[in-house]
């Protein structure tokens, strides 16, 4: 039995991640990773969902170095059957803050300076009471966390689930609204046109028109995900 929960994110911390750096300005895309939210959600080092996960590459916490290891932690999803599609923006707006920092020479080895010379950045980042939208798809049911924290400065964020009736399958060209990764689609749809939202680690598509099968509702009329997608990565 397919279970698929609309989920509701409203922020109630400013987001930020540097989707984009430009110069002196990190960005945050108004769209939130499927990576990003399973670690969010706790289905990673979660032993319900990733029993296969080793003790030494647990991030729950301590992470030891800064190397990202998304095939060893989401792979275990694709045998639980879980999958977590991207979150696109409902409504949001943006902030702009400026930082600054001093040159810090005299902290090492007391080394003597006679300048303290001032630089900045600029971060964009998405301001609280910014809701975004995202699905996740079952074989079973799942209670998720009613607070998450999202982002580099951990964001607190309210998620509002709700089950959506039992979904129809059908067969054919279709256009799927919300983002989605590509590498999680494209082995089992045909992609026949998409916008691409360049952002790290693997870039999204929005606005996709495939051939395939895919989920619909007859109540809902605005929702139509494809079939078959599983957590896929890079050889």
């Amino acid at each position: 039995m397919t279970i698929i929960y609309r989920c509701q994110l409203e922020l109630h911390d400013s987001l930020y991640f540097a989707t984009r750096e430009i110069g002196r300005l990190y960005e945050t895309e108004p769209i939130i990773h499927n990576y990003a939210l399973c670690y969010a959600l706790g289905l990673v080092d979660n032993p319900v969902y990733s029993t296969t996960v080793a003790e030494e590459d647990s991030y729950c916490y301590f992470c030891p170095e800064q190397v990202p290891k998304y095939e060893e932690h989401l792979t275990p999803l694709n045998q639980q059957e879980i999958y977590v599609t991207p979150a696109r923006s409902l409504n949001h707006t943006a902030i702009l803050n400026t930082w600054k920092y001093a040159n810090n020479n005299y902290h090492v080895e007391m080394e003597k300076t006679q300048k303290n010379i001032p630089s900045f950045g600029r971060a964009k980042e998405i301001a609280p009471e910014s809701q975004f939208e995202f699905f996740l798809i079952s074989e079973k049911h799942i209670k998720l966390p009613k607070w998450i924290r999202l982002g580099k400065w951990m964001s607190k964020a309210e998620l509002i689930v709700k089950e959506l009736p039992k979904p129809k399958k059908t067969e054919g060209v279709f256009t799927c609204s919300h983002p989605l990764n590509p590498l999680d689609v494209m082995f089992t749809n045909q992609v026949i046109s998409y916008d691409v939202v360049n952002m790290p680690p693997v870039s999204l598509i929005q606005n996709v028109q495939m051939r395939g099968e895919y989920y619909y509702f007859d109540d809902v009329k605005d929702v139509k995900l494809p079939k078959l997608m599983q957590y896929r990565f890079r050889s």
